[in-house]
C-alpha cells in the first residue's frame, strides 16, 4: 500500500477575498466549485509543485472561525520570503513575525495571519533540502 498527502482544505469566511489573498502571495486559482446552493469551493497552488490548498466556503457558518488547537500552521515555500511577506500585508494578512534568518536552519521565515486567521510560514531555502539542513529528504516542495 502506498499513501501520500496533496490536498488540504480550510474553511474560510469570504471565498473572493481569500482566492485574492493566496494570488497575491504567487497561488494560482485553478478550479472552482460550487457544490451544494451553500458550499463553493476553489483550489489554490502552483501548479507546477507540491500540494494545494482547497478554499470552502460555507455560507450557513455564521462569524469567525473557531481555529481549535488542532491546526498550527500552513507552510509556504516561497523563493522571496520578504516579498511574499509584504504582498500578504498588502492582501490584508496580519503580521505575526516580521522576516527573518534562522541561526539554526539555512532558512529565512516569517508569519502572518491570513484574513481568516489561519498562521501562515513564508519559508525561503538557502539551498536545497538535504538530509543535513531544513526539510529532511529531497522533497518536490523545493524552491531550487
Amino acid at each position: 500500500m502506498t499513501s501520500w498527502l496533496r490536498q488540504y482544505c480550510f474553511h474560510v469566511t469570504d471565498i473572493e477575498r481569500s482566492i485574492k489573498f493566496y494570488e497575491a502571495i504567487g497561488l494560482t486559482c485553478t478550479s472552482r466549485t460550487q457544490i451544494t446552493d451553500e458550499i463553493k469551493e476553489a483550489v489554490v497552488e502552483n501548479p507546477e509543485r507540491g500540494a494545494w490548498l482547497q478554499l470552502a466556503e460555507n455560507s450557513t457558518i455564521k462569524g469567525p472561525i473557531d481555529m481549535g488547537t488542532a491546526f498550527w500552521k500552513l507552510y509556504v515555500y516561497t523563493d522571496d520570503c520578504r516579498g511574499t511577506y509584504e504582498k500578504a500585508l498588502a492582501a490584508g494578512a496580519t503580521s505575526h513575525t516580521a522576516p527573518h534568518r534562522m541561526e539554526r536552519w539555512p532558512v529565512e521565515m516569517a508569519y502572518v495571519l491570513c484574513p481568516d486567521g489561519y498562521l501562515i510560514e513564508f519559508l525561503e531555502r538557502d539551498q536545497t533540502p538535504s538530509e543535513n539542513n531544513a526539510g529532511g529528504s529531497p522533497r518536490d516542495q523545493s524552491v531550487n
